[in-house]
């Protein structure tokens, strides 16, 4: 994997390193952060133990160097000091037909409203692609309260394609449920015009 082909104008994409963990612990305890009321807010948070044994497991890859060909999660950070800023990742939707949700976090909402996220997922799309050639379509979930997210998805050229009405409950209030996708051949019209905005 090239730093340089998963680096943009202000952050890079890159594996997991040791020195990532005391931010990610520290973004994931207990303690509330705003992250949390966006990302997910409707999943029950790690516990202490399920942290701890996130954190065993990343530092035995770490230390073994052990990653798929194909990378399941890696770090945004900073481009001018390696800075950890959060991290992107993909699960299936449906491994029996090319069927994958991405995902992306940024930790300190001071860091939000910049375009790293956008530059974050944009080259996060671009290497899953480039990648597993069998893919024909990405695809992100979130919730209707996003707005972030919904533009951010928008502004890389996916659509709404799913809106399961009032199926989130967040702060005791329900919100629907939404799905964005692109196909590949609509990533690789617009991805050269997308591409002037990183660097």
């Amino acid at each position: 994997m090239s730093d340089k082909k998963l680096a943009s104008k202000r952050i890079m994409l890159r594996d997991w390193e040791i020195s990532d963990l005391v931010p990610y612990r520290f973004w994931n305890t207990g303690k509330h952060h705003l992250w949390m009321d966006y990302n997910g807010p409707y999943y029950a948070k790690m516990t202490q133990t399920e942290l701890d044994i996130s954190i065993e497991k990343r530092t035995a890859r770490i230390k073994k160097s052990h990653w798929p060909n194909l990378r399941k999660s890696l770090v945004i950070a900073n481009k001018a000091d390696n800075e950890f800023l959060g991290s992107v990742s993909w699960y299936w939707q449906s491994e029996e037909t090319f069927w994958m949700s991405i995902g992306l976090v940024i930790y300190d909402d001071k860091n939000w409203g910049k375009g790293l996220g956008f530059e974050a997922l944009y080259l996060w799309i671009d290497y899953l692609f480039a990648h597993n050639h069998k893919l024909v379509r990405l695809d992100l979930r979130t919730w209707g309260g996003h707005i972030g997210m919904i533009k951010l998805a928008e502004k890389l050229g996916f659509r709404e394609e799913a809106r399961f009405r009032k199926a989130r409950i967040v702060a005791n209030e329900y919100h629907d449920s939404i799905g964005m996708g692109i196909l590949r051949e609509e990533w690789e019209a617009i991805k050269g015009k997308l591409f002037e905005k990183i660097y």
